[in-house]
């Protein structure tokens, strides 16, 4: 493993102590506006969120792009990865860096990072969006991405491979054990039921693209479990939210910052 150090700057944003591990993130937007963290997902990192950033910090928000352990500049550690670590990584970091309560915005499994953070510590979270995201197996359509990672794709493979070169302290022959870890989680979670959030009162938007690789009934489902869910489909779309931020960032955005009515209520 690299050694990094808590302040040290590479490549526009900063290493930060979070209960001993050391997270890179990235920061934009107006520091007194409201905290919104961005969550990427497996294989991701903060550019993952490039067509938001400033979209985002334009609208006034505080924003903060954390790269979890393994992944873009951050560091891993010893052991598999799983979402028990993940969501306690989120939640200190939530409480280190970020210090007040602060929207989440998780694209694939950062957002069922986001909604497990919101049910555990709901004190630290104002409001949800995920993206493209499923709870269980159920949820993922056969032939999408991921089918490309457990059967170890070539092209996607080096295509991984490669990115992860270009920014991991840890050298890019650790790629091999990154790629491992990774298959071993998704292989066997998430692993979630819809019944286990019906406790979780964050106001959450369920964002699905009607050619992604969540079932988007499976959305429509977990928008219904959640006391104050929402939904949002996004139309001839498969990759959110690269394909269409002109469409996806004045949503979020609105989700985020606007009270939207409880209701709908007809015009008189």
């Amino acid at each position: 493993m690299s050694s990094v150090t808590a302040g040290e700057q590479v490549d526009g944003g900063v290493y930060v102590d979070v209960g001993g591990r050391q997270i890179w993130h990235f920061r934009a937007g107006d520091p007194a506006g409201q905290p919104t963290v961005l969550l990427h997902g497996v294989f991701g990192a903060a550019s993952t969120w490039g067509a938001q950033i400033s979209d985002f910090a334009d609208a006034g928000l505080a924003v903060f792009v954390p790269e979890r352990r393994g992944h873009g500049h951050t560091p891993d550690q010893p052991g598999p990865f799983g979402y028990a670590d993940m969501v306690a990584e989120t939640i200190a970091y939530l409480e280190q860096a970020v210090r007040v309560p602060a929207h989440l915005v998780g694209w694939s499994d950062g957002g069922v990072i986001a909604l497990l953070v919101a049910r555990e510590r709901p004190d630290l979270v104002r409001r949800v969006v995920m993206v493209a995201s499923y709870i269980s197996r159920e949820g993922e359509v056969p032939g999408e991405f991921f089918d490309m990672i457990r059967s170890r794709h070539p092209a996607t493979v080096e295509f991984l491979r490669s990115d992860y070169a270009l920014t991991s302290p840890d050298g890019a022959e650790h790629f091999e054990i990154v790629y491992d870890k990774t298959l071993a989680m998704i292989d066997s979670e998430p692993d979630r039921r819809f019944d286990e959030f019906a406790g979780v009162t964050t106001p959450t938007l369920v964002l699905a693209a009607d050619n992604g690789a969540a079932r988007v009934e499976h959305a429509l489902a977990l928008s219904r479990a959640l006391p104050n869910g929402r939904l949002a489909v996004l139309p001839g779309t498969h990759i959110l939210p690269v394909e269409s931020p002109e469409v996806f960032n004045p949503l979020v955005i609105s989700f985020l910052t606007a009270e939207p009515p409880a209701r709908w209520t007809p015009h008189h």
